[in-house]
């Protein structure tokens, strides 16, 4: 049993180390998805391939 309530903590803390350093590492999706030249007035327009 002592193992086990040992493993459970070691479980949380490591998520939430986990948790707090990717959190200052990824951006968030707004800012990742955010291009300046993205063309989405003519879809599949750079496309290579037989048309």
């Amino acid at each position: 049993m002592k193992s086990f309530l040992a493993a459970l903590a070691f479980a949380a803390i490591a998520a939430f180390g986990v948790s707090s350093v990717l959190d200052t590492i990824q951006q968030p999706s707004s800012v990742a998805y955010t291009t300046s030249g993205a063309r989405v007035g003519d879809p599949g327009h750079n496309l290579i391939g037989p048309n």
